[in-house]
């Protein structure tokens, strides 16, 4: 089997390209490798931008540096593929509100180019959406506990209403590479996924206050620098081991059910931005010290994934709790030390 990863190089798609050479399978990871993001973290940003391209090249991925805005090369390493795995994006709502072109070229154009590769060479696609699409207006349902936000319901399918609320250039960006994988699979009868995922974590993630928070979390927790939560600290994810996020584009590829798909941890890996940092603490043995500011525009105060659509028709179940995950994840940062101190 030959597989195309787009963002093969980040954090998510990294781990779609271990999944599939660990297999046997080809592997090619396309990838523009861009530091954007890791520029604002304090990191180290040259070796971090270059820890997952050196342990792909370790397994025989194929590497490319190249551009998903870039249609022509998308569709020549596409070519002779079985299956495209698009996780390049732009991820961060921040990013979106300070770069819109940005946003837009790389979420909706890329998106668009993927898609136009898989129609063209009639190859299955699954592309990364965001649980964002569905905008904020859920926040006006919440109640609080202690530790956290409540919502009854507490899981969230895919038939709730989309970009409700307050919206940034990324609600938008998202929702409108959504609506193309949906569109493409309606016109042109492409087995293409759409999924709508939650706050993915685990090793290798490089997580800044931008994006990637339990990583930002752990990172900040271990090397003792200063944590802040921008809220209550109450906000809630279902949040996803990436290992299990790998496995869901293998039970896509197998099942080929087209169609949109929440992809978190569902009820039972659901947690607070509190509850998170207290279980790092204890796992850390340290206490974790936390400002608090102001909400951020746009922010999505709770998101817990109904997955019985994946469940039933993927075959799909996320396996690792975020006890676990998260000691992982810990475990990982103290190992690779050096990608994070920019000294």
């Amino acid at each position: 089997m030959k597989v195309l990863v787009t963002g093969g190089c980040g954090f998510l798609g990294s781990h779609v390209c271990r999944y599939y050479a660990e297999r046997g399978d080809s592997v090619t990871s396309l990838d523009n490798m861009t530091k954007y993001e890791l520029e604002r973290t304090g990191y180290a940003a040259e070796a971090a931008r270059e820890y997952h391209w050196q342990r792909l090249s370790e397994l025989g991925v194929t590497l490319v540096k190249e551009d998903v805005r870039n249609a022509e090369a998308v569709l020549d390493y596409a070519s002779g593929c079985h299956y495209i795995v698009h996780t390049a994006a732009q991820p961060a709502m921040t990013v979106s509100w300070e770069d819109p072109v940005l946003d837009f070229s790389t979420n909706v154009y890329g998106t668009f180019n993927v898609l136009e590769a898989a129609r063209k060479l009639a190859i299955p696609v699954a592309s990364c959406a965001t649980i964002h699409v569905y905008g904020n207006k859920i926040n006006e349902t919440l109640r609080e506990s202690e530790t956290r936000y409540l919502r009854s319901p507490a899981a969230i399918g895919e038939d709730h209403p989309t970009l409700e609320g307050n919206l940034s250039p990324l609600h938008a960006s998202k929702a409108a590479g959504d609506i193309y994988v949906q569109t493409y699979g309606r016109v042109y009868g492409l087995k293409a996924a759409s999924f709508r995922l939650t706050g993915i974590y685990g090793p290798g993630q490089l997580g800044g206050e931008d994006h990637g928070w339990v990583a930002n979390f752990a990172v900040r927790a271990i090397l003792g620098w200063p944590l802040t939560i921008f809220g209550t600290g109450k906000q809630v994810r279902d949040i996803l081991y990436v290992g299990d996020a790998a496995e869901a584009f293998h039970a896509f590829y197998e099942s080929q059910v087209p169609g949109v798909y929440n992809i978190g941890g569902g009820e039972t890996c659901s947690i607070s931005l509190l509850e998170c940092i207290r279980v790092i603490s204890q796992l850390i043995e340290t206490e974790v010290k936390v400002t608090f500011a102001d909400d951020r525009y746009g922010d999505l105060r709770y998101f817990v994934c109904d997955i019985t659509r994946a469940r039933e028709q993927l075959g799909w179940n996320p396996k690792v709790f975020p006890s676990k995950g998260i000691e992982n994840l810990i475990e990982w940062i103290r190992e690779n030390r050096n990608l994070f101190s920019a000294e």
